[in-house]
């Protein structure tokens, strides 16, 4: 939670302070927390009931209803939402689901943990997400579903990778970690795929500490999800053994009382997110070489779940995380984006190696993630700018083409 004394009652009042010399560490995530979500976790504490209680159901309604589905499961992470959909839909051993590289590793861990095999396929060079002529190059008999995710909360083409699902009969499942509230065509993310699954821990903008939500308008599956989640309370003292095993993987009233607090407010969030973007846009222009911020056609609004920054062709994946080393010296928190899946140890053994999946490597290696939270200042996104400006110089890159 962030200290009291940074913590902004008016955007604007944030926007105008200074940063001066020696200034405090400026991290990657800031979770926006108030007065509201205090209250709503300190009413928690006082109550007699800390998980199993009212107020985990009630957040699942309230988020179905925000995203327009019919069900909400909620789940303690994102992962372990995406495991319960796999076995909730029998996806297991010997059966194939297609996904992206270039994400963060946890959601498609999920697809190796129910016992299926990841099958990576390339991405499109501009939004980051899946690109569904790739995606239908991997399809074989053994494939099940494909894993399309909103990449840096940037909706995938859901209209062609529907089209897509539907003529060879698979599934399509959506995962919505990087993206809520964006929008494709007029309709949130999460009411496309057959199941959606997000995540709230940092530096989601609705957080709840750890937590996530499978949400879907089939009321099979959501019974399904549910048996595979958790006993209800009243079956404790039951001596039957049900019809599956569950992982015991609700969440807390605790965790519950903070999302509905979020999701009361994250249209507020959400905006004063939009003014630190703003001001991001403002200093970066004087920064050549620098990839622009790209949004499809059919994409209505764009939430960033980070700010990205594509370095442009001279700069080097060694030189990209120089860049992030400086700036860390600096005390700002920078992190590459993606370490592409198919290059880290644990897809070793399914075969993948470099050069595999070009345009993931190419935008992956060049592809820097800068603070992006409601508490920034004008003056901190200035410093962080002029400081990976001079870094890139240092680095020797100088201004970049693409």
């Amino acid at each position: 939670m962030t200290e009291p004394a940074l913590v902004y009652d008016d955007v604007a009042e944030a926007a105008e302070a200074p940063v001066e010399a020696g200034h405090d560490f400026i991290p990657l995530s800031d979770p926006d927390i108030t007065l509201a979500e205090i209250g709503a976790v300190d009413a928690v504490l006082r109550s007699p009931r800390l998980s199993n209680g009212p107020l985990s159901e009630a957040f699942e309604e309230a988020f179905a209803a925000y995203v327009g589905r019919a069900y909400a499961v909620a789940v303690p992470s994102g992962t372990i939402g995406l495991l319960l959909a796999l076995k909730a839909y029998g996806i297991g051993a010997g059966d194939e689901v297609i996904a992206s590289a270039y994400a963060f590793r946890e959601t498609a861990h999920a697809i190796g943990l129910a016992g299926a095999r990841p099958v990576f396929a390339d991405i499109d060079y501009w939004s980051g997400n899946l690109a569904p002529a790739k995606v239908e190059e991997r399809i074989t008999r053994a494939t099940r579903a494909i894993l399309a995710g909103n990449t840096n909360g940037h909706p995938a083409p859901w209209s062609e990778l529907r089209a897509i699902a539907d003529r060879h009969g698979i599934l399509l499942l959506e995962d919505s970690t990087e993206a809520i509230g964006s929008r494709y065509k007029g309709s949130l993310v999460g009411s496309f795929g057959d199941v959606a699954v997000f995540d709230f821990a940092q530096p989601s903008l609705l957080t709840c500490g750890e937590g996530g939500m499978v949400v879907t308008d089939d009321i099979d599956l959501a019974v399904t999800l549910r048996r595979h989640r958790s006993h209800r309370l009243s079956e404790r003292s039951s001596v039957v053994v049900g019809s599956a095993a569950p992982y015991q993987a609700g969440i807390s009233d605790l965790a519950a009382a903070l999302g509905l607090a979020q999701l009361r407010r994250i249209d507020e969030i959400i905006e004063r997110r939009r003014l630190v973007e703003q001001l991001y846009a403002t200093h970066v222009q004087s920064f050549e070489g620098i990839k622009p911020p790209y949004i499809a056609p059919d994409v209505t609004e764009v939430n960033w779940f980070l700010y990205l920054v594509h370095l442009g062709t001279r700069f080097t994946r060694l030189s990209r995380n120089a860049i992030a080393e400086d700036l860390r010296v600096e005390q700002v928190e920078a992190v590459a984006y993606s370490q592409p899946l198919h290059l880290q140890r644990h897809y070793f053994d399914f075969g993948y190696r470099r050069g595999d999946l070009l345009v993931t490597e190419k935008i992956a290696d060049r592809a820097i993630a800068l603070p992006f939270h409601t508490h920034l200042t004008d003056g901190q996104i200035e410093f962080i700018v002029e400081t990976m400006k001079d870094a890139s110089i240092n680095v020797g890159a100088g201004a970049a083409i693409y």
